[in-house]
């Protein structure tokens, strides 16, 4: 047995770092590489929690083997079919034939459909119940997940929760697995990055999930990416997760433009430095030709103003800020102040398309639109500026 697997008990750490691919998801930029996360439970009854990407099933299998040596596998509790998750099943199949699949309805037409695996199923329901010998487990299905089939498995015996994508973050795993080994600075903006760009439309699904876990004794949380939770660091993460699923934010604001030769950003600036004169600190700036999306998205889950601007382009808005509207616009972000500004040279668009996200996004509008032609004037500055006030005063309302 490899010891240095163990998280507890008889529960081991089976699962591998990604430190080539450069988007998770074809999309987020992934520059601490991500892990996927299995654990083996060695009971009476063998059973393994969610599988690994495909990719790396020659290391999952060697270390499943370093553990049980040649004893078969009973279970295979399937959390979340997502491929980076689900994508073994076809392969531990072939080595484990007899190994009996637990997931709940929506689970298995999702194994056959990616996979063609059928055979023994142990289809579980809301509250159900498996016992391996020493360690019982209970199932909670937690819908939209963010896929309709993602359930979370708890170890009563341990306290240990497999939360599957719950309370998961980008970032590999270093050395170690569990917080208390290793160094988690990184992961904290890296688990907002993940929950705003992963989870962060399914707020109510996600609150509804949390209600369910709340009297439970959780003393361990073994999510399917990023490091095992525990003591005051599983606290934390339960708040964050309860605070960014609520949509709530700090105080602060997010300006995030568009511009091609530096006049939008002008606009930027002057909003800026008029926001940090009446008192606001917390000011974050995107360039859209500069910033990933993901980064954007995070801070807009972070910071409760945002202020966007864009030039137009083509007789429409600035496209990669059109772009960054749309994927807002799918995150459902609620109880935002929005502000907006733009520029054109003949004829303007930008301004008119931003405000019709804001009717869209049903954010609260603040300040009056700006609209510069060709290049900044004193009735520009002066029209940054109010806007910037005006920001600066509905955030302040809000202070206890």
């Amino acid at each position: 047995m490899n010891r240095k697997s163990v998280v507890k008990g008889k529960i081991h750490y089976v699962g591998v770092n990604d430190r080539v691919k450069p988007l998770f998801e074809g999309l987020w930029p992934l520059p601490y590489g991500v892990s996927y996360n299995s654990y083996l439970i060695d009971d009476e009854t063998i059973a393994l929690v969610d599988t690994v990407d495909v990719c790396y099933f020659e290391i999952f299998l060697r270390k499943i083997k370093n553990i049980i040596g040649e004893r078969p596998i009973q279970y295979l509790i399937i959390n979340h079919m997502e491929p980076d998750h689900s994508g073994s099943i076809r392969l531990i199949k072939q080595h484990y034939p007899n190994i009996v699949i637990v997931g709940n309805k929506q689970t298995f037409g999702m194994i056959e459909g990616f996979y063609g695996v059928t055979g023994e199923q142990y289809l579980v329901k809301d509250g159900d119940y498996l016992a391996l010998g020493h360690h019982k487990l209970r199932f909670y299905l937690t819908p939209m997940i963010h896929w309709p089939e993602t359930m979370m498995t708890f170890d009563e015996t341990e306290g240990i929760l497999f939360s599957g994508d719950g309370f998961g973050s980008f970032g590999t795993l270093d050395g170690g697995f569990v917080d208390s080994c290793i160094n988690t600075e990184r992961h904290w903006d890296e688990m907002i990055r993940y929950y705003s760009n992963i989870v962060g439309k399914y707020g109510s699904a996600v609150q509804k999930a949390l209600q369910k876990l709340n009297d439970l004794d959780v003393k361990m949380i073994c999510s399917t990416h990023g490091p095992i939770w525990t003591g005051e660091h599983l606290k934390k993460v339960m708040r964050m997760t309860d605070r960014l699923s609520r949509y709530d934010a700090d105080e602060g604001v997010v300006i995030v433009y568009g511009t091609m030769y530096g006049n939008t950003e002008q606009m930027a600036e002057a909003i800026a430095e008029e926001l940090c004169a009446q008192g606001i600190k917390h000011i974050v700036m995107h360039n859209v030709n500069k910033s990933h999306s993901s980064y954007i998205i995070s801070d807009i889950f972070r910071y409760r103003g945002l202020i966007i601007g864009a030039p137009t382009y083509s007789n429409q808005i600035y496209p990669e800020v059109e772009s960054l509207l749309s994927k807002i616009l799918v995150r459902d972000i609620k109880d935002r102040y929005l502000g907006y500004f733009g520029s054109f040279c003949w004829a303007g668009a930008a301004v008119k398309r931003m405000a019709e996200f804001a009717e869209k996004s049903r954010f609260e509008v603040v300040g009056d639109p700006v609209e510069m032609k060709q290049a900044m004037k004193e009735i520009t500055y002066t029209q940054c500026e109010n806007l910037g006030r005006a920001m600066a005063d509905r955030l302040k309302k809000d202070r206890g």
